[in-house]
């Protein structure tokens, strides 16, 4: 079985309306729903995700971006995470 190097990492813009908290490679993030705390990995199923209050961590090669966050959005689909906050 051939291994896909687009698994290893995720591409993630992470936006407020007026402040971009991170834009580019990523092994990870985590943020709160309703159900609790999730995690999305590289190769992670279609989603979308309404965020409770709380932080996001976003995982990076070289230190992780933490923030937190009053309320936004998240969707991830082909390795792209896009998260859209404090709106």
């Amino acid at each position: 079985m051939k291994h896909d190097d687009n698994l290893k990492t995720l591409n993630v813009i992470a936006r407020a309306p007026f402040n971009v908290y991170y834009q580019g490679d990523a092994q990870a993030v985590t943020a709160t729903n309703k159900v609790g705390e999730f995690d999305i990995l590289p190769g992670h199923a279609d989603f979308f995700s309404i965020l409770d209050p709380g932080e996001v961590v976003i995982t990076t090669k070289s230190e992780p971006i933490v923030f937190d966050i009053n309320n936004g959005i998240l969707t991830a689909r082909d390795n792209e995470v896009m998260l859209f906050v404090n709106m």
